[in-house]
């Protein structure tokens, strides 16, 4: 996803309170970031850590999305 969209570092409005928020947010950035973001399948991590959608945002957290990782 990266290559799709890049990295940034964002100043957040504080009316985000979940992941959730900050993904629809993103999406609302443009069709690119609909279409890497807007994957059911998406998974989501706060703080290096592997969590749900509705997990409550703070300052200064690092939330990531990631692909669904399958094994082979």
């Amino acid at each position: 996803m990266h290559e799709g969209i890049g990295g940034e570092q964002l100043v957040l409005d504080e009316s985000l309170h979940t992941i959730a928020d900050v993904r629809q947010l993103l999406c609302a950035r443009g069709e690119t970031w609909q279409q890497v973001l807007g994957e059911t399948s998406l998974m989501c991590a706060l703080n290096q850590k592997i969590c749900t959608p509705e997990a409550v945002i703070e300052d200064f957290d690092e939330i990531a999305f990631f692909p669904q990782v399958t094994g082979g």
